[in-house]
């Protein structure tokens, strides 16, 4: 099955580069291109795009607010938006997690590390950035206001077992399904079926948010470094 992908940034010289890259892999095919996070939304419904890398900044709507559009909208529940920013030591990467993005990459990254970037975030698994990014998350969510605790998602804690608790733990911590299953001694396709819940019971549209929920719920405290 070929992965359809939307390209949203304002500079078209990356936008083209993108496109070469994207289009010259078998399984994947650029849809179609935006020069701002409007535009993106919209081109993400009328080319049903499967996955959106998303700049953060643009004029106009920038892809924070384009991202929460697209989580948000029931109908593009199958998208996954991956966020490519300059900086990945920024603010705007939790931001973008919390509003629904599946994950950021740097715009400085390798070619192989976005089009695998692509085909993770199309699998729905976590995509927090190869640059063990999961220090980066921890210390900005870390930074956060206690205004920005969640009591409901604090409360729907209390409705996963022990075990989707325990697995929940080991995806905060940036751990694959392969590793997890090692680590609690079950088969991965034990550990999917626990994500899979805990998803579901916590309202996550994926790994990346089911991290951020670990982190603001209290569930999973930052190390300081």
């Amino acid at each position: 099955m070929t992965i359809r992908v939307l390209l949203a940034d304002d500079q078209a010289l990356l936008r083209s580069a993108f496109r070469v890259l994207v289009d010259s892999e078998p399984d994947m095919e650029v849809v179609g291109e935006a020069s701002d996070g409007a535009e993106a939304v919209r081109l993400t419904r009328q080319e049903r795009a499967d996955v959106v890398l998303m700049d953060i900044r643009m004029p106009g709507t920038d892809g924070l607010a384009a991202t929460r559009m697209i989580s948000e909208d029931p109908t593009l529940a199958h998208v996954r938006v991956v966020i490519l920013t300059t900086f990945e030591v920024d603010d705007y990467v939790v931001q973008s997690l919390r509003a629904g993005a599946s994950g950021f990459l740097g715009k400085g990254s390798e070619p192989e590390e976005l089009l695998s970037a692509i085909r993770v975030a199309a699998g729905g698994e976590a995509l927090l950035s190869p640059a063990a990014t999961k220090g980066l998350i921890a210390r900005f969510l870390a930074q956060g206001d206690a205004d920005d605790n969640d009591p409901v998602r604090s409360e729907r804690l209390a409705a996963l077992t022990v075990r989707e608790r325990e697995v929940l733990v080991q995806v905060a911590g940036g751990h694959s399904n392969d590793e997890i299953a090692e680590r609690l001694e079950v088969s991965p396709l034990t550990v999917k079926t626990h994500v899979n819940r805990a998803m579901a019971k916590l309202g996550a549209r994926d790994r990346a948010q089911l991290v951020v929920i670990a982190y603001e719920s209290g569930l999973v405290r930052p190390r300081v470094e």
